[in-house]
């Protein structure tokens, strides 16, 4: 037997081994679905299992190296220990992978999904993502949302339009992973298929409210949307202390006593407690008492951090910038002048330009990094004029 031959059918060996020790609520590898009709050619060997696959196009995407300069929650403090995107994802992969040995559960799956779950997040945050629908909705496009924007960004834009042959059980725990949404109880839409997927992508982004609404077709995806919230919750409140919004001892006695009062301490809780009570069964639930301490905590995250006075003050001044640098845009695209946003959309597929021009103008933002917002805000608007004897 040809080495290849051996290696490719002890891989599909492993595989198959590997699926029969999961939970019988874990999604198997062998149903894994592309959405796109890409044929491999023959003489093309890949050893890997198929969310690995996914994995990969993930991690070597232009999307995904972008993640290193945008904001997490905090955009104005310089302190290099403020949580990036960057590191944030891998957080939320390793939570995510932590419950999902605990529960048996497809660890590929996870960490694909989980590394890829905020590709298509605005530049600073959900400052961004706020301005940017407002913008779609101005121009009577429709919504904006990043859960959306990532499907769309690995599916669409990147390698010039092209995108990446990604699975569907990936995608939709990506489309579904809204982690602003608390739940004591999740428990995925085993019904769904690629036509639900899709009218749920296309909603998303039509229809006000969707991605506040669906729900994941996998318990994997399920595990991802409640990490996404572990991985931030505790690591917030340490940023906001290290930078002073904050005290340690501002936070209710009533949380810390059931989940602690450090970012260690809480997720160890809430994964210990999700664990215990969703052990073998098809769905995730917290215990009503660390459920309700829980949301107490995400409720005094918003007030005295996201929405502390001296951040809403320079969230105007961002939403300004976003949305001034919009409107230069939209109309250079329109006009067809010759500038950055026009040679983007030329280096792109052809059909892309049938694109409404306001998705074309959030497809360029939404990609930018929070450091190139700035610099194109000052290239701009901001322009410095040299005495031309010096």
């Amino acid at each position: 037997m040809k080495n290849e031959e051996y290696i490719i059918k002890n891989t599909l060996r492993l595989t198959k081994k590997y699926d029969d020790g999961l939970s019988k609520y874990a999604t198997k590898n062998s149903q894994c679905i592309k959405v796109k009709n890409t044929i491999k050619p023959h003489d093309e060997f890949d050893i890997r299992w198929p969310y690995e696959e996914d994995i990969d196009r993930i991690l070597y995407c232009k999307s995904y190296q972008r993640y290193v300069d945008k904001t997490q929650a905090l955009s104005f403090f310089r302190n290099a220990h403020i949580s990036k995107r960057s590191i944030h994802v891998q957080w939320v992969s390793r939570i995510a992978r932590q419950i999902g040995r605990g529960l048996n559960l497809n660890l590929d799956l996870l960490e694909a999904i989980a590394l890829g779950h905020d590709l298509g997040h605005a530049p600073y945050g959900h400052i961004g993502e706020k301005v940017l629908n407002e913008l779609l909705q101005e121009k009577g496009f429709g919504y904006f949302c990043h859960n959306a924007n990532s499907v769309r960004n690995i599916l669409f834009l990147e390698r010039e339009g092209i995108g990446y042959n990604v699975s569907l059980q990936v995608l939709d725990g990506i489309l579904c992973h809204n982690g602003e949404m608390l739940s004591k109880k999740y428990v995925p839409d085993l019904d769904k298929n690629v036509a639900q997927f899709w009218q749920e992508y296309e909603d998303c982004w039509h229809q006000e409210g969707t991605s506040l609404k669906i729900r994941p077709m996998t318990l994997e995806g399920c595990v991802v949307r409640i990490s996404d919230v572990i991985s931030y919750i505790g690591k917030d409140i340490e940023d906001a202390i290290t930078v002073g919004i904050i005290e340690r001892s501002d936070l209710p006695e009533s949380i810390t006593q059931v989940i602690g009062n450090d970012n260690k301490s809480i997720i160890n809780k809430l994964i210990g407690d999700l664990v215990i009570h969703s052990y073998q069964k098809p769905y995730l639930r917290f215990s009503s008492e660390v459920f309700d301490a829980l949301s107490a905590l995400l409720d005094f995250l918003t007030t005295h951090v996201h929405h502390h006075p001296i951040l809403l003050q320079e969230n105007i001044k961002l939403e300004r910038m976003i949305k001034e640098l919009y409107h230069v845009y939209y109309d250079q695209l329109v006009s067809g002048e010759d500038s950055p946003i026009c040679r983007y959309v030329h280096k792109m597929l052809p059909t892309y330009q049938k694109n409404d021009p306001a998705l074309i103008v959030s497809d360029y933002i939404s990609g930018m990094t929070d450091s190139y917002v700035l610099s194109e805000y000052q290239r701009l608007f901001l322009p410095i004029h040299h005495d031309e004897k010096l």
